[in-house]
């Protein structure tokens, strides 16, 4: 039953989240460019209704996960709240009255085909519930360098490039925050919400969280979604898995030759990841945003 809820809280999240992130894309390249990585992008886009909106359900699709990785490990859910677009696209494809293409179609079957394949092969398994402080430094410093790294190449770069460095930077925190947010809830189911708030693991969650809407808002501000998404959707279930496994000692596949399948079937699921987020409906929208910024 457990594995049940967190399937289902996990696809749920993804459907939020792939939605939430198109509404706060359209508002977030409508930003002055020298606004970027700059807290004052968030006070501006927060007096963006569309913007308003797509946070808030952005902050919901956070909720549900907080439910799933409750009930599932990590390297169970994330998988699943990475195929955000496969909800996203239908939707705007509604939305513009187009249907949904044979590259999209494929695209989705390889999400689905790749995840079912990484989650079916060999089913994870539980880890701890809160991990010691020591087996955060790693994944801590290397997220933290990424961040650095990334954000200051991007202040020197320029059109996708900064984007795309930008999209990197948030990916990697986002898989931070995604184990932030599991250890977070792990806590509170064991030991209560009183006794979880005199820990450090709710601070960082909320810092964590802060750099990573900055970073992921910059970015979409930046460029169009075609190349924002792509790295985000790439960077942050491969860095949550890894930490998943790291850190929270949750197992994958035992054997050798069953971890290469469960690879292969990741590898697959990426592939239709990038597909789907280099699908013309989102380049569409990212061109018309482009006229619309070169028209104000």
């Amino acid at each position: 039953m457990d594995t049940l809820i967190a399937v289902v809280a996990a696809l749920g999240a993804a459907c939020a989240f792939g939605v939430s992130s198109v509404m706060m894309f359209l508002a977030a390249s409508r930003a002055p460019q020298e606004d970027v990585l700059q807290l004052r992008l968030l006070a501006r886009l927060s007096r963006n209704p569309r913007w308003t909106a797509g946070v808030t359900l952005q902050a919901a699709s956070y909720g549900i996960q907080a439910v799933a990785l409750a009930f599932g490990p990590l390297v169970l859910v994330q998988p699943l709240a990475a195929t955000d677009l496969l909800f996203a696209l239908p939707l705007l494809a509604f939305v513009r009255r187009q249907p949904l293409r044979r590259r999209q179609l494929i695209g989705a079957f390889l999400v689905a085909g790749g995840v079912a394949a990484f989650l079916g092969i060999s089913p994870p398994t539980q880890g701890l519930v809160a991990p010691p402080i020591r087996a955060w430094l790693l994944p801590a410093v290397v997220v933290g360098v990424v961040i650095v790294v990334a954000s200051g190449a991007a202040m020197r770069s320029k059109g996708n490039t900064r984007t795309t460095l930008l999209a990197l930077a948030g990916g990697a925190d986002f898989a931070l925050l995604d184990a932030l947010s599991k250890s977070f809830v792990g806590l509170v189911r064991r030991d209560g919400l009183a006794l979880t708030l005199l820990r450090w693991e709710p601070y960082a969650l909320l810092c964590v969280g802060i750099v990573g809407l900055v970073l992921s808002q910059s970015a979409f501000q930046s460029g169009p979604l075609a190349v924002s998404l792509p790295v985000i959707d790439t960077v942050e279930p491969t860095g949550a898995v890894a930490i998943g496994a790291l850190v929270f000692e949750e197992h994958v596949a035992a054997s050798p030759a069953l971890l290469a399948v469960q690879l292969c079937g990741a590898a697959v699921a990426l592939l239709g990841v990038f597909i789907l987020d280099r699908s013309t409906l989102i380049g569409e929208e990212s061109t018309e945003n482009d006229r619309r910024s070169r028209g104000r």
